[in-house]
């Protein structure tokens, strides 16, 4: 989850307008007015919004009067309903509770997010809101908010990454940076720590009185190495860098977001998925940070954090890095990687079929097989729901951009919705009625014309939204309808 807080803009509230422009459009709409008089609501043209903030926002010493904030959430992994809930819990914990406020959900990208407009300028005492850190505070009351809604309590967390077994402060820093916070030094105490999460102070520790113990060789140390044996043998061992290019969102000081540019350095396999998810176990690869070649690079050692039992161990002491592990230099971008482990690849047909669309997407730079990794997740109903429905849309106007229909290697055709991370066998999703009419369009009585069809081949090469007729081997055969070939040999018999 990410809060974002935009600068602030004048009288005239732009935001406003904006997001009026997102929901005429259809790609955004207005889930939440609040602390309006009866005179403004939701039959209410976005002018008259705007005029009712302004009156409010009477004070001349505020020029820029508008608060604008967004609430992101990893692709669609809450609601428009949920962060509704969260944007108007977050009003109360930073301080504008009582404000007028309007919250407009937006669909446009592949991550759900809402809007917030409000007026900087308090509706009770007409003096500004006091706004100094703002965006340091708007992090803590997103973790608030958070934890009221879900109980998904930051000092609980802490506490329970403090009890790990660790053997060094690095080793209790890494611990940390995984799980989304960072360890800095006190500036006003040598002998302290402070805990921050996206910028903003969590707790302070003292360093004295950490806990530290080694994990040499203790008997989880034998059983995670027979783990680590058994698996090799049963998934991909090849390691392949991720770059992450993308500044920090929602930190403070805003000028240090234009520091450091160069890209945070990843390591992934399918092995280390497969570990995480089955077993708990996360493995960690350590780079120099005095890179200068693509050699320099590779990782020197592992660290193998045990959330099982709570342990942290230094990779060596468990299985040499060479002996587990297969070292590439291919590298694939976070946001794209991301992106991908997020759609439902459920077994090697739907994998290739991914590589199939990447590779149209974008012919150079298309990912290697064992980037992709299988999943067992699915996608929920309102997501099945909402795929299904622009599928049949695009069969029928050849008009959804975000629809992809891709014909695997064994002659089935597959739907990819790539703003919902969805990719699913094409009968599945239309039934078999209509899949049979997807594949003969012609003996249904919707034959498609010489005219049609030359433009239609024309628009394949130069866009990979359009919908793939492939009726012929993939190896590259004619792209005719059948059924048109079966009535000219009827009609030369005739003859």
């Amino acid at each position: 989850m990410v809060i974002k807080i935009m600068e602030p803009a004048g009288s005239n509230f732009p935001g406003v307008q904006y997001n009026d422009k997102k929901i005429e459009k259809g790609s955004g709409e207005l889930m939440l007015m609040k602390n309006f008089p009866s005179f403004i609501n939701e039959d209410s043209n976005q002018q008259e919004v705007r005029e009712y903030l302004k009156s409010v926002s009477n004070n001349e010493r505020v020029k820029k009067p508008q608060f604008h904030a967004v609430i992101s959430t990893k692709f669609r992994e809450h609601t428009k309903e949920e962060l509704t809930s969260i944007a108007e819990n977050f009003m109360d914990e930073l301080g504008y509770g009582k404000q007028p406020f309007i919250v407009v959900f937006h669909n446009d990208t592949e991550n759900n997010h809402t809007h917030i407009v409000s007026t900087r300028v308090s509706k009770q005492t007409g003096k500004k809101i006091n706004d100094s850190y703002e965006k340091l505070k708007a992090q803590q009351a997103l973790s608030r908010t958070m934890e009221k809604l879900y109980g998904l309590s930051t000092q609980g967390q802490i506490e329970k990454l403090l009890g790990y077994r660790y053997g060094s402060i690095k080793q209790l820093e890494l611990l940390l940076e995984r799980n989304g916070f960072r360890l800095s030094p006190n500036r006003n105490d040598e002998g302290a720590l402070d805990i921050l999460k996206n910028g903003a102070w969590e707790k302070t520790i003292n360093a004295a009185e950490l806990n530290f113990s080694s994990q040499k060789k203790d008997s989880r140390a034998w059983q995670l190495k027979k783990i680590l044996l058994k698996y090799k043998e049963l998934y991909s061992c090849k390691v392949f860098r991720i770059e992450d290019r993308r500044a920090g969102e929602g930190m403070l000081p805003e000028e240090k977001q234009n520091e450091n540019r160069k890209p945070k350095i990843e390591f992934e396999s399918e092995l280390q998925k497969k570990l995480r998810d089955v077993f708990g176990i996360d493995i960690v690869f350590h780079t120099s940070d005095k890179v200068k070649t693509a050699v320099d690079l590779k990782p020197f050692g592992y660290t193998l954090i045990d959330h099982k039992t709570g342990s942290i161990y230094k990779g060596s002491e468990i299985m040499k890095m060479n002996e587990l592990f297969e070292f590439t230099s291919d590298v694939i971008d976070k946001r794209l990687f991301e992106s991908l482990k997020d759609y439902n690849i459920a077994d090697e047909a739907s994998k290739q079929v991914m590589l199939e669309y990447l590779k149209r997407q974008n012919p150079d730079h298309i990912p290697k097989d064992f980037m992709l990794f299988e999943t067992k997740k699915r996608k929920n109903k309102e997501i099945f729901g909402a795929v299904r429905s622009e599928v049949k849309q695009y069969l029928r106007t050849q008009n959804v951009k975000d629809v992809h229909i891709i014909k695997s290697e064994d002659g089935k055709f597959y739907a990819i919705h790539s703003k919902l991370h969805y990719v699913g066998k094409l009968e599945q999703l239309i039934g078999e009625k209509d899949y049979q009419r997807f594949l003969n369009p012609a003996e249904k009585g919707q034959q498609v014309s010489e005219t049609q069809n030359e433009r239609l081949a024309k628009e394949l090469n130069r866009s990979i939204n359009d919908l793939i007729f492939q009726f012929s081997i993939s190896s590259g055969g004619s792209e005719k309808d059948p059924g048109e070939e079966e009535r000219k040999k009827r009609r030369k018999k005739r003859k």
